[in-house]
């Protein structure tokens, strides 16, 4: 195969004439994407490979290998696209935990891996599912964020990030594992690299943001609006290179740990690094020690002039160590803005590219390639593709950022000031990684397929957008005000607040039956402020809630954080608020353990307890029935199961077919609570129930006051 003449891969456009032709590009897209996707994984030549953990802060390859497929389904009955599952335990199992984040549970004793040939199957159920759905939709031009078609692009631009990301765990399965094949071609072209120098980069004033009228899928993240103004800078005109970065490696620089961040520091002592993680030295051919890189599919002798592949840490030291000489002074990683700047010397998209400018898209090689191989914009290499760009930018959305409602925790977890922004792409970046637009960012101790160039600026400060890590989703900010806000109540003449009464009434039921408090859920735990009154009085507490927006601030507080947040005042006019558990006088329990779950479709490990809280989970859910029908199976002998709900529920929500109550069947009139008690009653005894007061602030003036309803059922 002539790895030159590979066909580009372009994500279809939002808009067309011909609803047939648009209906037929989504569903190549989607298949080849699929296609990409199960040739990188038949690269495997053994199934116990799936199973290996070669990056510890990453799942295995098996949960890879099915989360993309899960990712459609979930989606999809999330969007009420589809009204049933197609494998509950591996939509469960292989649904959340890709980025590494200090709640998610990485620990393999928790996971009841599927096999190889169940995944393989499931795969091939979706696929049809999807083809199905994409022959069959209603379809309008342009396709717009809140439709089914849509959500096809989010799920195949979901499972090309994955070809990236599970390529990189790969890379660090031994060799044994993996047989290469002509579509993963590794570059053959190796030698001495050119020197780099500083080309002299014009200013500018930088604007951010997707428009809302660009014909292509994007990220919540991309949309918004920003502007910086740049004044003039200089930037490497290649890529550092291993043999640049070797210089380093050999003044000791993993061993001066003036060069290196705090956090860096701390990653050094940790790991004990002396070298890039794609590097080792062994005995070469003439009896010395050598540098070799291990690439996905091989091994080789150190390729001096392709890109060096690190971490930001990595990164930022090297800047630091280069910075000290007398011309040299000032030389740092670009930011957002200034990687963007060199983008615009880079005419065109990958949508109407006629052929890639660069290693990008899997349009060459499998690997990177020399830093010299690829001019583009005014005599500079590489300002896309070959390996991503680490940058100073931390990520956070621009003003008017909205999160997709579909998949609220894509980017909101990093939003934290602990994820870098990289940029530009890989050899391995496709559909929307490879466009401008794309923001993309990890921690960063991680690894992808990332390198640098860096930059000499006076600029002060750094020209990046100001930070902005206050919460301001309007829905998670009243949560945090109803659950932490100053005073006894979010509402004034409301005497307690909610939080505090459901956990009161779970205390006094624990005590006046007698019931043992070795585990409890606390499941719609939401920002975790019951979790917190509950934890002291149970040797461990799981807080599980279907946001990953809630779960975060729960974590955060839990490490003894404090937690921003903005409430409307009036109008435009917000106020801003910061808590931390100690203002509230309330412990920081280790017991409990944040994670993120469908109430309808919980992982089998979570059970065993002695008292379950369903915090509005019925009224929340898609599937409200499920979760009653099941919950007996998750409790030990005689335990609690504590039901808070208002019952409100709605099709937007859940189909009504699915709903408790506030139907009429034969005629007659069905409540909530009747329908709770009805699925309940055959394993369940009711002991009492209680009216709440709930409040949620909505602005300095008005509030939405409820009244729910707490029902305590013990297993019979």
């Amino acid at each position: 195969m002539d790895i030159n003449n590979k066909k580009l891969i372009k994500p279809p456009r939002l808009n067309g004439k011909n609803i047939s032709d648009k209906r037929q590009e989504l569903k190549d897209y989607f298949q080849q994407t699929s296609a990409e996707y199960e040739s990188l994984f038949a690269l495997i030549n053994d199934d116990k490979a799936y199973y290996l953990r070669p990056e510890l802060l990453r799942h295995p390859l098996i949960f890879y290998y099915g989360h993309t497929a899960t990712f459609y389904i979930n989606k999809l009955l999330l969007g009420k696209f589809i009204d049933q599952r197609i494998n509950g335990k591996l939509e469960a199992i292989c649904a959340v935990g890709v980025d590494e984040m200090s709640w998610d549970d990485l620990s393999s004793e928790h996971y009841d891996w599927p096999s190889v040939d169940e995944v393989r199957v499931y795969r091939k159920q979706v696929l049809v599912l999807i083809e199905k759905l994409i022959d069959t939709m209603e379809l309008v031009l342009p396709i717009k964020q809140n439709s089914l078609a849509w959500v096809i692009l989010m799920g195949c631009e979901h499972e090309r990030i994955h070809i990236e990301t599970s390529s990189v765990i790969m890379r660090m399965l031994p060799l044994t594992y993996l047989t290469a094949n002509e579509y993963w071609p590794t570059c053959t072209e190796t030698g001495i690299a050119p020197d780099n120098e500083l080309i002299q980069v014009n200013g500018q004033n930088i604007v951010f943001g997707k428009p809302n009228s660009d014909d292509t899928f994007g990220w919540d993240n991309e949309y918004g609006h920003d502007e910086v103004t740049l004044d003039n800078f200089a930037t490497s005109k290649y890529l550092v290179s291993n043999q640049e970065y070797l210089a380093f490696v050999e003044a000791k620089g993993y061993q001066q740990i003036q060069f290196w961040t705090a956090e860096g520091q701390q990653w050094l002592a940790f790991t004990q690094t002396t070298m890039p993680r794609f590097w080792h030295k062994r005995i070469a051919d003439h009896g010395r020690q050598a540098y070799y890189q291990r690439n996905l599919l091989n091994e080789i002798p150190l390729p001096l002039n392709w890109p060096v592949e690190v971490n930001y840490l990595e990164a930022k030291a090297f800047c630091n160590w280069k910075s000290t000489g007398a011309d040299t002074e000032g030389i740092r990683l670009p930011t957002e803005s200034e990687w963007l700047c060199l983008r615009n010397q880079l005419s065109g998209d990958l949508v109407n590219w006629q052929q890639a400018p660069g290693n990008i898209n899997l349009a060459f090689y499998a690997s990177s390639c020399p830093v010299n191989k690829f001019v583009q914009g005014d005599g500079l290499y590489d300002i896309v593709g070959n390996v991503w760009q680490w940058t100073e930018s931390s990520i956070d959305g621009f003003q008017g950022f909205e999160v997709h409602l579909l998949y609220d925790d894509f980017s909101t977890p990093t939003f934290d000031g602990k994820h870098n922004l990289i940029k530009g792409g890989s050899w391995a970046s496709t559909g929307n990684e490879a466009i401008k637009h794309s923001r993309y960012a990890f921690r960063r101790h991680f690894f992808q397929h990332a390198g640098f160039r860096y930059v000499q600026s006076q600029q002060q400060p750094l020209p990046n957008l100001a930070p902005n890590h206050y919460e301001t989703n309007a829905d998670i900010c009243r949560q945090l005000h109803a659950h932490y806000g100053a005073g006894r109540s979010a509402m004034p003449l409301v005497a307690k607040n909610y939080s505090q009464q459901i956990a009161e009434q779970v205390l006094a039921s624990v005590d006046k039956y007698q019931i043992t408090t070795q585990k409890c859920l606390d499941l719609g735990c939401s920002v975790g402020r019951a979790s917190f009154i509950l934890a002291p009085y149970f040797t461990h507490l799981d807080g599980v809630d279907f946001s990953a927006g809630y779960i975060r601030h729960g974590v955060n507080l839990q490490q003894g954080k404090s937690i921003r947040y903005t409430l409307e005042n009036e109008g435009d006019i917000v106020d801003f608020h910061e808590i931390k558990l100690s203002d509230i006088d309330l412990l920081n329990s280790k017991s409990i353990h944040f994670s993120q779950g469908d109430a309808s479709n919980l992982k089998s490990t979570l059970s065993g307890y002695d008292v379950i809280l369903a915090q509005h989970v019925l009224e929340q859910s898609y599937e409200p029935r499920l979760f009653l029908q099941n919950v007996q199976q998750r409790l030990n002998a005689n335990g609690l199961l504590i039901v808070v709900s208002n019952y409100h529920f709605t099709e937007q929500q859940a189909g009504k077919k699915t709903w408790l109550g506030g139907v009429k069947i034969n005629g007659e009139n069905v409540t909530g609570f009747e329908g709770l008690s009805a699925i309940l009653a055959a394993n369940f005894t009711l002991l009492e129930q209680q009216q709440l007061t709930r409040t949620l602030k909505v602005n300095r003036r008005n509030f939405e006051l409820s009244f729910p309803h707490l029902t305590v059922w013990q297993l019979k």
